[in-house]
């Protein structure tokens, strides 16, 4: 835990004042910033320190380097960002962390999860949260138009910023013409707001409700939920009011929404502030994430007031380390809400009768804020506070607290607290949101996120509101204004024909309210909702029957069919078009009678088989990379005898399993070449990629996921562009939060540099290579090559837990430009890391032919991870009775015992080639995967050497991660001596054994073969013969704390002195040695139980069978180790 000191607040405005108090309530010291135009910005009366930074406006604060720079400079603990600004920002997040400051927010890989919204849509989607349609990635105009075409008639779709939030760079759009200039405006604002003018697309929902959910995470995995906030009255996309808790929500659909929120969040192990945002039908009990915001936001006053909680506090409470527990945040001992808090938000802007708001600006002349019980006023504004154009209009949030569970009297608060505010010299939109808190509609809680735009001449005509700040206000004057309020409750307005606001403007075609009765056989058709008439489809005479469409009404800017509910002849029409009815009013006369219903032709029927000019277009692109499509690359690989990327994936995945991301993706080279020439010639930019199944035939679903990729050499020589390493980190960051097992076929030239759709300078920045080497330990990382694997494809490949490559395999840090680039001679690729160079120094783990065999020998390597297996053949065991000869200075072959243990044909050597001394396999016992490593006798009798060691503490390592039981043969006269093994750094190799296999979870097996002397031996055991699960010898084992003969050397050094007859000393010599070798045989060794018993040769298999059965199940999640070493 770490104790927090001082804060730099990395924002201004009332946030900042917000967090500074709450800092100064903590007694930590804060530093503020501000920027060249910003000095009498209200934040800076309240923090201890201030510091400029250069530039103006928005900019400023969005300068990183400076603000890193100050809070070095201000020795400063911990960044709070704030919301907006750099809140989101993965990259200072990053920063702050290599500064080696805590920032009060969650890591940059959230961040960049969260920020990024089609990948957070796609993390929804994998925990079975809806979502809404759309194109869920950065989208091109072009796509934005197959995507629109492709909806229902007279669907909408809403354009959204990939990086943005709080409604900037959103566009509803509903016709096709309209598309391309709410496009570009778009990216304009996302651009201006975010850095980044990407975009996405999604269907438009009507009429559904905004409601988000408060999360507060610690880190750990503990999450807790502090209820909802409504948001669904907005102005284009930004909130203008906010509610808590909702006054919508059923108690059902409220608790799979907090169900959903909270899988988010535990998913990722969320640390701090977060709000899940969705849209909501409560009617049709329907829900769809929309959005995380991993910060604080604007809104956060409302849950604080319904829960009496400093959010900011436990906020920062939570950076410092402490976990919910510790403040007290658990869920149990978060209490239901009570009563209701309302936020509105004062702009500083005008509006016009469209409903469009324009900044404005100027010198306050007054700013009085309103006060009393329940009322709460953060702002940065003041009377002689001179605005800037060059930052966000918002200026106050004033939110109120009705401890009554009485929805319109929290809204009556607000409205009065809105009537306090008195604000000159500046426009604001303190009207706008009188008149929407007087509203009936929202009142009686009929709203939803298009509410505004559908009342916007309700909502923007000018009524005249009490000024509350007036002190002459009750003085009676000789005339009474027109629309004064009287009663706020719309139940005292109940009759028709009767405004629900202040007054109303009755106008010539708004019609009283007319409901009347009929003698029997008549019937009238009344109006189905309020609403202005445009036309009628029937006269007088005209038969109509039940479900005929009799009319098209205009209510709430959408126009509405009229319905008969009754058969019979039109009598009488009493309304003409253009005429504004209220609910329920007459609007014909029908006389009841049987009336025969006509029906039109048969919809003609649909061919399934048909695809769309949309599909097609896309199912165009999909294909040009297929090896169908591009004959001439096709045939040119053939000629070096490899095969194509997307035949090694089919080999590897079961068929039909495999699902490829970014198909279409292409080049970042639209500077340089043509869209056809990119789509024909660099489609999926060189890497083929998605998730599959391998060995589903022995395996569960479940077990057998994989995560498929491959560099397509046929595309580009498989080079590292901007867009391949996209996909590469949107498929290994899939792959870590989904624990995917990774198959990587590495074969590429290493990065790209023709590349021109790209900003920046030297690309190292690049995050592939880390995401990558995050997976280590966590899931099964394979890497295979084939042909030239150089640069940053094979660093990549050195990261795997194994390299299977090919015999014309050449794996190089740097290809021949670099070398020759470095002044280091001129070199051909073949020249560069040969297989005769790469196999016997360890680089390569499985050497193998070709292609076809390296992924039988990778799905064979995967299927040890991937659990036991049912079906398997057990070898003779009888035969390991005679697999060590009698006379113990005879050699024999390890590998024959390690085939007569295991169970036929499930053998896998690693690293065969290299150190030579040890041994290591995956083998099987009775169908479960079992790690082996093993004393080699026939090189240096068995002593471990420098290379021996590392590659038996890698592959115990390996196997400790992904819980595989250890079995240990060993046949080892000790750790190798002498100046020579000096010379290698050995007792750090040697050392490097028993440093690992001390500190590994998964089950250690050890059965001594032959020779366990000193600590050789110890080290092949977990350093201590009592460490095991197990320690059991064969018959044929000998024991000794060293090599006997070294041992009676020096332990018997006088008394072979005292002889001074050299032949009896040969004699007494050998004699000693001969004793010690009997007092050392495997049942003396036994019967001091310094191992736990002797046993049947042919009993080895049973042992590690029974030993394994006799453990408690394991379920692995997340790293057991940091990593598995490179080496």
């Amino acid at each position: 835990m770490k104790k927090i000191n001082s804060v730099l607040i990395a924002n201004r405005g009332e946030i900042a004042i917000r967090i500074a108090r709450t800092c100064s309530d903590l007694g930590i010291r804060t530093v503020g910033i501000y920027s060249e135009d910003d000095a009498n910005s209200l934040h800076l009366s309240k923090v201890d320190e201030a510091y400029q930074i250069e530039g103006k406006g928005t900019q400023a604060y969005l300068d990183i380097k400076q603000i890193i720079s100050i809070a070095k400079d201000s020795k400063v603990d911990f960044i709070h960002p704030g919301y907006g600004f750099l809140s989101e920002n993965s990259a200072f997040a990053a920063s702050v962390k290599r500064a080696k400051i805590k920032f009060i927010g969650p890591s940059e890989k959230t961040l960049k999860i969260f920020g990024d919204k089609t990948t957070a849509k796609e993390l929804a989607l994998s925990l079975d949260i809806p979502i809404i349609s759309g194109t869920h990635q950065k989208t091109s105009l072009r796509q934005a138009q197959s995507f629109m075409k492709s909806l229902n008639k007279n669907s909408s779709i809403v354009i959204k910023a990939i990086s943005g939030g709080g409604g900037r760079g959103m566009r509803v759009v509903s016709k096709l013409d309209e598309l391309k200039e709410s496009f570009d405006r778009a990216a304009s604002e996302a651009k201006a707001s975010f850095d980044s003018p990407d975009l996405y697309l999604e269907e438009y929902l009507k009429n559904y409700r905004h409601i988000e959910f408060q999360i507060v995470g610690d880190g750990t995995g503990e999450v807790c939920h502090l209820h909802e906030r409504e948001c669904s009255i907005q102005r284009r996309h930004q909130k203008l009011i906010e509610i808590a808790p909702s006054p919508s929500l059923s108690p059902e659909l409220k608790n799979k929404m907090i169900d959903a929120s909270l899988a988010l969040a535990k998913k990722l192990k969320y640390e701090g502030l977060a709000t899940i945002e969705f849209l909501v039908n409560v009617e049709k009990n329907d829900f769809r994430f929309i959005e995380c915001n991993p910060r604080l936001q604007v809104e956060h006053t409302v849950t604080e007031s319904i829960l009496s909680l400093d959010i900011v506090k436990a906020q920062i409470q939570i950076a410092s380390g402490k976990t919910l527990k510790q403040i007290k945040l658990e869920q149990k001992n978060i209490p239901d809400p009570k009563g209701y808090a309302v936020q509105s938000r004062v702009n500083m802007e005008t509006i016009d009768s469209q409903g469009n708001a324009n900044p404005s600006g100027g010198i306050f002349k007054k700013f009085d804020l309103p006060s009393g019980p329940g009322v709460r006023a953060d702002s940065y504004g003041y009377a002689g506070y001179e605005t800037n154009p060059l930052f966000d209009s918002l200026i106050a949030k004033i939110i109120t607290y009705s401890s009554e569970d009485n929805f319109k009297q929290a809204i009556k608060r607000n409205y009065r607290s809105l009537c306090e505010f008195k604000v000159d010299g500046v426009p604001t939109n303190l009207d706008l949101l009188k008149n929407i808190l007087i509203n009936q509609d929202f009142k009686n809680n009929k709203v939803h996120t298009n509410f505004f735009e559908k009342n916007i001449k309700t909502l923007t005509e000018l009524k005249t509101h009490s000024d509350l700040s007036d002190i002459s206000r009750s003085i009676s004057k000789d005339k009474p204004k027109r629309g004064k309020i009287e009663n706020l409750d719309p139940l005292a307005v109940l009759d028709h024909g009767k405004s629900g606001g202040i007054f109303v403007d009755q106008s010539e075609n708004i019609l009283e309210l007319q409901q009347e009765d009929f003698r029997e056989g008549y019937q009238s058709v009344t109006a189905p909702m309020q609403g202005m008439i445009v036309k009628f489809d029937v006269e007088i005479g005209d038969s109509v029957w039940e479900g005929k469409t009799i009319g098209i009404m205009e209510a709430m800017k959408m126009e509405h069919e009229i319905i008969s509910k009754v058969s019979g002849i039109v009598e009488d029409i009493s309304v003409s078009s253009l005429d504004t009815v209220f609910e329920g009013h007459s609007l014909m006369k029908i006389r009841l009678e049987k009336v025969e219903k006509l029906t039109s032709d048969e919809v003609e029927e649909v061919d399934l088989d048909w695809i769309r000019p949309d599909l097609r277009e896309a199912l165009d692109r999909k294909e040009a990379s297929h090896d169908v499509n591009r004959p001439e690359a096709v045939k040119k690989r053939y000629g070096t005898g490899h095969r194509t990327a997307r035949e090694n994936i089919e080999h590897l995945c079961d068929e039909g399993s495999f699902l490829e991301y970014g198909s279409v993706v292409m080049a970042a080279q639209r500077r340089r070449r043509s869209e056809e020439d990119l789509i024909k010639n660099t489609t999926g930019d060189g890497m083929v990629c998605g998730l599959g199944h391998v060995n589903g035939d022995l395996f569960p679903e479940n077990a057998s996921r994989v995560m498929a990729m491959s560099y397509d050499y046929m595309v580009l020589a498989g080079t590292q562009g901007k867009m391949n390493h996209a996909k590469k980190d949107r498929m290994f960051e899939i792959a870590e939060q989904n624990e995917l097992p990774t198959i990587l076929f590495a074969e590429g030239g290493g990065g790209r540099p023709g590349d021109t759709d790209t900003s920046g300078v030297a690309g190292l920045d690049c995050l592939a290579f880390t995401y990558f080497a995050q997976l280590s330990g966590l899931v099964p990382v394979i890497g295979i090559t084939t042909g030239r694997c150089f640069a940053g494809n094979a660093v990549l490949l050195g990261c795997c837990d194994v390299i299977i490559a090919t015999e014309d395999s050449n794996i190089g840090v740097g290809g021949p430009a670099m070398i020759e680039g470095g002044g280091l001679g001129v070199f051909t690729p073949d020249e560069v890391g040969p297989m005769d160079v790469q196999v016997p120094n360890g680089v390569v783990d499985i050497a193998v032919k070709d292609e076809e065999e390296a992924v039988q020998v990778a799905k064979k390597y995967l299927s040890y991870f991937q659990g036991p297996i049912k079906k398997w053949k057990e070898p003779d065991a009888r035969k390991l009775r005679f697999a060590v000869p009698e006379n113990r200075l005879r050699y024999y072959d390890m590998r024959d015992i390690i085939d007569g243990i295991a169970d036929i044909d499930s053998v896998l050597e690693i690293r065969k080639d290299w150190a030579p001394g040890i041994i290591t396999s995956f083998i099987r016992i009775e169908g479960k995967p079992v790690g082996v490593i093993a004393n080699n006798p026939g090189h240096l009798s068995g002593a471990i050497d420098s290379p021996g060691a590392d590659k038996g503490s890698r592959f115990i390592q390996l196997c400790d991660a992904f819980d595989i039981p250890i079995l240990s043969l060993i046949d080892c006269p000790g750790i190798m001596v002498g100046p020579e093994s000096e010379k290698s750094a050995l007792i750090r190799h040697a050392a490097r054994m028993f440093v690992v296999g001390a500190n590994i979870e998964t089950p250690l097996m050890s059965v001594v073969i032959r020779k366990a002397y000193g600590l050789g031996a110890q080290a092949m055991a977990g350093g201590s013969f009592k460490i095991p699960l197990f320690t059991v010898t064969w018959p044929t084992g000998e024991f000794g704390g060293m090599g006997l003969e070294g041992a009676v050397k020096l332990g018997y050094r006088k008394e072979l002195e005292a002889i001074k007859d050299p032949k009896k000393r040969i004699e007494t010599y050998e004699k000693m040695v001969a004793d010690s070798y009997h007092r050392g045989r495997a049942v003396n060794m036994a019967s001091h139980f310094e191992l736990d018993d002797v046993i049947d040769p042919a009993e080895t298999r049973n042992w590690v069978s029974s030993a394994l059965k006799s453990l408690p199940l394991k379920s692995k999640s997340g790293k057991k180790r940091p990593n598995i070493d490179t080496w």
